[in-house]
């Protein structure tokens, strides 16, 4: 133990790693899949909360096209998962075991759970039949949608990526809030102008949820928040806060005055929560390739504790 007054004979170790080679290896996810595989499976998640709390309300247009547009959703992003996995049968081979702990294995779960219930409320909504099952099937999607919309971010912190982990405590509500204002875009886009005032309400309270959020976990990564300011990450989500923010904006504003407005306004929402998924992910990657990432944030936890065990 180092004494007050002492001087260090030898050195502070630098760690670094071979030849400036990742530490860890980053994962083989396919952008595209993967990431737009978050983007779909909040939209769906969302929606159907927006698809529920609209039939409640007596929205019947915007109950309908949200219903829809989560089947769809879901449906696109069960097909990028499938596409990144390489053939069906490895989906179907997560589903032999239920495993709590595993995120991957609860998603697997939550995924196929919830795409019935997704197509049972839409299908019920455009047919005009079996009102009773389409409304059960309505309020169980609406129950497990905020879970499809979060778990990705806990699917993604549960690795040792340094971007995703790092943030582990804020990374669900960051998607969670992105999820809301896709949906609340979407319902914009494909709502009658009359029955959108709660999603106006939600854009507004989404967009001030993530830049809250993800501006806390920006402090929490420290040196490694680099990769979301930084390159192609930090492209996409300075492109999602001005997205989100004008998407929101004009939603409040000019929403309810001008269908135009309230279109582009939706189609901003929608573009914005697709950067901020691209963007993480591509922070991840980023993170993960860079060494200095990894060895960094391993490097000032030691010094915090040895400064903390000084004292005794």
């Amino acid at each position: 133990m180092k004494r007050r007054g002492e001087q260090l004979m030898v050195p502070r170790a630098e760690f670094d790693s071979y030849y400036g080679k990742p530490v860890i290896k980053a994962p083989a996810w396919a952008a595209r899949d993967i990431a737009g595989y978050f983007f779909l499976g909040g939209l769906a998640g969302a929606g159907s909360v927006l698809a529920a709390g609209a039939h409640l309300t007596g929205r019947t247009c915007t109950a309908t096209a949200m219903k829809v547009s989560s089947l769809a959703a879901v449906s696109l992003s069960a097909a990028a998962l499938v596409n990144d996995l390489g053939r069906p049968g490895r989906f179907a081979h997560m589903l032999r075991v239920f495993k709590p702990t595993s995120p991957m294995s609860v998603g697997s779960w939550l995924l196929t759970v919830y795409g019935p219930a997704a197509g049972a409320a839409a299908t019920s909504a455009v047919t005009g039949r079996l009102l009773r099952i389409g409304a059960t099937a309505t309020a169980g999607a609406a129950v497990l949608g905020p879970a499809l919309a979060a778990y990705t971010a806990v699917l993604a912190a549960d690795t040792a990526v340094p971007a995703w982990h790092g943030a582990h405590r804020e990374l669900p509500y960051v998607f969670a809030a992105s999820a809301t204002a896709a949906a609340s875009g979407m319902a914009l886009v494909l709502g009658p102008r009359h029955e959108t005032a709660p999603a106006r309400c939600a854009a507004a309270l989404a967009a001030v949820a993530e830049a809250t959020v993800a501006r806390a976990a920006e402090r929490r990564l420290g040196m490694v928040a680099e990769t979301w300011r930084e390159g192609r990450a930090g492209t996409l989500l300075r492109s999602a806060r001005l997205l989100t923010a004008a998407g929101a904006v004009g939603a409040v504003l000019l929403g309810h005055r001008s269908r135009p407005a309230a279109v582009a306004s939706g189609l901003a929402l929608l573009a914005g929560s697709a950067c901020t998924r691209f963007g993480v992910f591509a922070a991840g990657i980023a993170s993960a390739e860079d060494p200095r990432y990894t060895v960094g944030p391993q490097r000032a936890a030691l010094e915090q504790r040895s400064e903390r065990q000084e004292p005794r």
